[in-house]
């Protein structure tokens, strides 16, 4: 069965993730197309920004700058699609989700696997303007960013006390993205398994050496 990974992308104190989070896993077991495993950065602490060239080691067996680093990046490579859960601060997502993403360079753990998000806000944009960037991140990182998402706004009040949404829209919402996450997950996985293209800044060294000699 196809490994989704859903990502909560909010580590602070107070956060209103978690029923949120506990929604999205819910419907996403009960969709019955994933093997399902949620990954809550407040369990990963990552280095902030730590990682380069320098700290990668070799390419082919990489060390990082920490072992917890090595570790995220296996679990990340073990994923084959992904739901990024996202608070919006300030008009964007996460500072520790960016550094989430930006850790796993070196292995291309995202690379060709779609991305589904689904956002959060205390007012009535319900993260969406944090979708937005997330969304072009996510494209820096050759994954395959979906165009339904989800969208939670007043989410202090979105839930009832069964956890269930307010809303009967956002459930609507998440079938939905859902839907189109199992598609594009059974394509990319069948695309993966019948061979894929060296990521394309390595091509471009490749093709930058031959006409250098």
């Amino acid at each position: 069965m196809n490994k989704l990974h859903i990502i909560i992308g909010s580590t602070r104190e107070g956060r209103a993730a978690a029923p949120v989070a506990r929604w999205v896993e819910r419907r996403a077991i009960e969709h019955g197309g994933f093997d399902v495993t949620l990954l809550d950065l407040r369990e990963w602490r990552l280095p902030m920004f730590a990682e380069t060239l320098a700290t990668i080691g070799d390419f082919n067996d990489p060390t990082y700058s920490e072992p917890i680093v090595r570790q995220w990046n296996r679990t990340i490579v073990d994923g084959d699609a992904f739901i990024f859960i996202t608070p919006e601060y300030n008009h964007s997502f996460s500072g520790v989700l960016k550094n989430a993403i930006d850790s796993v360079f070196a292995s291309w753990g995202l690379r060709n696997k779609p991305a589904a998000f689904v956002g959060y806000s205390a007012g009535l944009v319900g993260g969406a303007r944090a979708v937005e960037q997330l969304a072009l991140v996510t494209i820096e990182a050759e994954m395959v960013p979906l165009r339904n998402s989800v969208l939670v706004g007043a989410v202090h009040s979105a839930f009832d006390v069964d956890g269930q949404p307010t809303n009967l829209q956002s459930d609507m919402a998440l079938a939905i993205l859902l839907e189109d996450l199992s598609w594009w997950t059974d394509t990319t996985v069948a695309a993966r398994s019948a061979g894929e293209l060296e990521p394309g800044s390595l091509r471009f060294r490749a093709l930058a050496a031959i006409a250098a000699g």
